[in-house]
């Protein structure tokens, strides 16, 4: 499977950005691009093979084929017929709002869901919530659970069961019709129906997603489809892998301009402020980590640094900054409260009695202010470890304040503007190579083949 993984993650990244090209199409033409189409369809169509014959039915041993055409002699086909017209108004709601019923059934077919959990799991696909409580979203589904038993009764007996593969091809025939529904590939609106087995009735009527595969007995796919026409993609290997690297320019071009405009957003009146913390001590005060600043150039990494406190009930405040050893000296003997940590949980309590003197009398501060309302102190970065000290102004037992620190950061707002040029550019770049790949590859298609084989294929043994 590997190989078809790594082939797979690319180009569903393309399947992606040309789904966005066609949803543009659609909403300016009510058309599907064909040569975009035919990709898309040709993604869906890949996946669908290696899905077969891996873990989405373990339905053959036939290694799948690297290509986005059809295969007419392959356990597993897939078709969708091209719609002539679209509808622009569908087109807006029908991949995240109307499909929102069918997604639902896809999620429990495909995943497990949400699982409250003790042990570590990846970074990213987990969270706590307000009570500590863990939760992750966990893999699986009832796909794989019963692909799972397919291949214990393959393993101990050779044989698949034909009740268990019929079931399986349905439930990924609901997949993949709610991924060629939500690809924008169709207005007609998937149904609620579970069709089992290998072979999907052809009829005239049949939906426009259409998927085979063949048994565990060894019956070889529909081939005598005679009259119906598969389209000959003009995807060679060499436009195929133009489209991809411009979907991932593009892609990472999107990245870099979000964080590029990010980067200059995030910088109001000039200062890059943290998250505003509310603290409290039963203590005389609360004091931060001593925060070391080394080497050159910290004018122009930090620039200025401001430091804001109030009192949350409306007293009078004060704020300082201080050299470490001296806050220190200050605080020594002193009860007070430690802030050891961006949580409010992390904090640790010093005992002590009161101060020797308030706060505004000693000279240990670099800089500080106080009195009631909002105090502001502004500070060019300089090196040396700093303590952040907030207490009630006349010195006095049990505080609780709001803070706030801020830099002004002066290489933000260049760096951000660099990160974004460039984002633009790749997103640019993405876009020229995509088109000009996808006029290649619809100069090199043909509008359609018959499949009319002279004899079936041979028997796919497992």
């Amino acid at each position: 499977m590997i190989p078809h993984v790594i082939v797979l993650g690319l180009l569903w990244a393309a399947f992606v950005v040309l789904s966005m090209v066609a949803l543009v199409a659609i909403l300016a033409t009510g058309r599907y691009p064909r040569t975009i189409f035919d990709f898309n369809v040709g993604v869906l169509r890949w996946s669908w093979r290696v899905a077969y014959y891996a873990y989405g039915a373990l339905g053959t041993d036939r290694y799948p084929p690297f290509t986005l055409a059809d295969v007419p002699d392959y356990p597993a086909r897939l078709h969708v017929d091209p719609p002539e017209q679209l509808s622009r108004g569908l087109a807006l709601v029908k991949w995240w709002l109307l499909a929102l019923p069918h997604y639902l059934i896809v999620a429990v077919l495909t995943s497990n869901g949400l699982r409250r959990v003790s042990e570590t799991v990846p970074a990213g696909w987990s969270w706590e919530t307000a009570d500590g409580a863990a939760w992750a979203w966990q893999g699986g589904g009832l796909i794989a659970l019963l692909v799972l038993v397919a291949g214990l009764a393959l393993l101990f007996t050779g044989r698949y069961p034909q009740g268990l593969y019929d079931l399986l091809i349905g439930l990924n025939r609901w997949v993949l019709r709610v991924a060629a529904y939500a690809g924008l590939m169709t207005d007609t609106y998937p149904p609620f129906r579970l069709e089992q087995g290998g072979r999907e009735p052809l009829v005239d009527s049949a939906p426009s997603t259409t998927l085979h595969g063949g048994s565990r007995l060894g019956e070889p796919p529909d081939l005598t489809r005679t009259g119906t026409a598969y389209p000959t993609s003009g995807w060679s290997n060499g436009s195929t892998f133009a489209v991809v690297a411009g979907s991932l320019a593009v892609l990472l071009g999107l990245g870099l301009a979000g964080g590029g405009g990010a980067l200059m957003a995030s910088r109001e009146d000039g200062w890059v402020t943290s998250p505003t913390r509310t603290v409290q001590t039963d203590g005389y005060a609360v004091s931060t980590r001593a925060a070391v600043l080394e080497g050159g150039g910290l004018e122009l990494g930090l620039g200025e640094i401001r430091v804001r406190a109030q009192d949350a009930d409306g007293g009078e405040v004060f704020v300082g900054i201080a050299r470490a050893s001296d806050a220190a000296g200050y605080l020594a003997g002193v009860e007070h409260t430690v802030l050891t940590g961006p949580l409010d949980t992390n904090v640790r309590t010093v005992p002590g009695e009161a101060p020797d003197t308030p706060p505004a009398q000693s000279d240990v501060w670099l800089t500080s202010a106080s009195g009631p309302g909002l105090q502001t102190l502004v500070s060019t970065a300089r090196s040396g470890s700093w303590v952040v000290v907030v207490m009630p102004a006349d010195g006095s037992a049990g505080l609780r304040a709001q803070i706030d620190v801020a830099a002004t950061l002066p290489w933000l707002a260049p760096a951000g503007g660099a990160v974004l040029t460039l984002g633009l550019a790749l997103v640019l770049g993405g876009l020229v190579t995509i088109g000009l790949a996808v006029r290649t590859a619809g100069r090199l298609s043909s509008p359609a083949r018959w499949d009319t084989p002279s004899s079936l294929a041979p028997h796919d043994t497992l």
